[in-house]
């Protein structure tokens, strides 16, 4: 059985399963934008996240990135930031999944080095 390189990647992952039940835990499942939206995310996060597990790669952190912030930002870009339980919730774990995914970015050696030749 393979080692799992970062315990942020399977954290990730079920933070996307978590977004994929949140429109009904929460009751935002009849505002089909805000469903829609977050379980879309929730579906990429999960498929990172398992992609991340056999094969860590610096750009699914950075894709993390990208959804992480694409969630927090989703709510005002697609007019549903007037429903505090689906705001919250993309607010939050956007947060969440940035956070980990710059994390591992920033703490993984092989990865630093690669954005340090990047950049220097």
């Amino acid at each position: 059985m393979k080692r799992v390189k970062h315990w942020q990647d399977p954290v990730n992952a079920l933070l996307g399963a978590w977004l994929i039940l949140s429109p009904w835990i929460l009751g935002f499942q009849n505002v089909v934008i805000a469903t829609t939206s977050t379980a879309a995310i929730g579906a990429l996060l999960i498929a990172t996240g398992l992609g991340a597990m056999q094969f860590a790669q610096a750009w699914e952190e950075w894709l993390d990135v990208i959804l992480g912030l694409a969630l927090m930002l989703a709510p005002v870009l697609l007019g549903f930031d007037a429903v505090d339980a689906a705001l919250q919730n993309a607010l939050i774990t956007g947060g969440v999944v940035t956070a980990l995914a710059l994390w591992v970015l920033v703490s993984d050696d092989e990865f630093a080095a690669a954005w340090q030749r990047l950049v220097g």
